[in-house]
């Protein structure tokens, strides 16, 4: 059985104003375009809707039993075409975006609130994972957005770097190594020294990069969360290396941060999205938002 929305359009429009004359005015067509429409709708359901004669109009028992369900099926209908006309224009919808927790917790709130003034009816998401999930959610499409450090030669995946991130020193209230105002790595190597464990992408690019120096330094403590390790160097235990954007994080535990080179230690931060595959309008409005924020961000 084929049969059309307009066919179901022409049937309620002549079954409401029963004239075939005001039924044409109602869904602009013709009277033989109408004529026609209304009966290959017949042919379809196999027999006749309507009663006609040279002074009436009326449904036949069939066509009054069909009536109901034709209104409910152009209702359905409309309310589909509403809902899709609503996302496109961002008056409804659901947004996932994956973030590393640094990110998640200093910088992304903001960008949240900006995006949310702009459209609130976008229902929105956030998977705070560390950067390797980050990396996983997107490429699995579990996600539209993801926001991490670069995952490299990823030929699935595309990367828009947004910042760089350095890595900065973390030390106790009172520690000896605050009289400087920036450090050196060879600081760090008569301290207790604190580290993420491994698999982190943060210890593995340190470990990467101090060994491309020559500079050995081996934690005497490890732990998983850089909140973890900001609560054991403010009480004392020890120093450590923590991302840029954890700095606002350190400093509410009462640690203290203070730049770091020779070398300086840096990797890029951005939005991470799956190659040749498309994203929402919703998706789409929040990597404008977050460009918008950047421009902001990078002119003070």
């Amino acid at each position: 059985m084929n049969v059309s929305i307009k066919q179901i359009q022409v049937f309620v429009a002549v079954a409401r104003s029963q004239s075939f004359a005001e039924a044409c005015t109602l869904v602009h067509l013709s009277q033989p375009a109408l004529s026609i429409s209304i009966k290959n709708l017949e042919l379809a359901v196999g027999g006749k809707l309507l009663a006609r004669s040279t002074r009436s109009l009326e449904l036949t028992p069939e066509g009054a039993e069909f009536f109901p369900v034709a209104q409910r099926l152009l209702e359905d209908w409309n309310r589909s075409l509403e809902d899709v006309h609503n996302l496109f224009t961002l008056r409804r919808g659901k947004l996932d975006i994956a973030a590393m927790p640094t990110f998640a917790s200093s910088l992304l709130p903001q960008i949240l609130a900006d995006y949310h003034r702009q459209y609130a009816d976008i229902k929105v998401t956030i998977h705070d994972v560390i950067a390797e999930s980050v990396v996983d959610m997107a490429r699995e499409g579990r996600v539209e957005l993801g926001v991490s450090f670069d995952p490299g030669d990823a030929q699935d995946l595309d990367f828009q770097p947004l910042f760089l991130d350095k890595l900065v020193a973390v030390l106790p209230p009172k520690h000896t190594l605050l009289k400087k105002k920036k450090l050196k790595w060879s600081d760090l190597k008569n301290t207790t020294f604190i580290a993420l464990q491994r698999p982190s992408s943060i210890r593995l690019l340190m470990d990467s990069s101090l060994l491309a120096h020559n500079i050995e330094l081996s934690p005497d403590f490890e732990a998983h969360q850089l909140a973890s390790i900001g609560r054991m160097v403010s009480t004392g235990l020890g120093s450590s290396v923590v991302p840029t954007l954890s700095i606002g994080q350190m400093e509410e535990m009462g640690a203290v941060c203070r730049p770091i080179s020779a070398p300086v230690i840096a990797r890029n931060v951005g939005l991470i999205t799956r190659k040749r595959h498309p994203i929402s309008v919703a998706t789409k409005a929040m990597i404008a938002v977050i460009h918008s924020w950047q421009e902001t961000r990078s002119a003070r």
